[in-house]
């Protein structure tokens, strides 16, 4: 039972080296679609706004 508690302390071991390895790289691109997204409604409000504006 202790070799098999070792395997598997190690496979967790691995798996969190892995995803802190991968995790600078995830928040850059939550970033950049954040800041897309963003710029998307920022698009979308202007549109709402210049539409409003000719309608008057």
């Amino acid at each position: 039972m202790g070799f098999l508690s070792f395997v598997i302390l190690v496979v967790i071991a691995y798996l969190l080296w892995r995803i802190s390895d991968q995790l600078p790289d995830v928040l850059f691109r939550l970033g950049e679609i954040q800041r897309d997204v963003a710029d998307i409604r920022r698009d979308q409000h202007a549109d709402f706004v210049s539409d409003d504006s000719t309608t008057d």
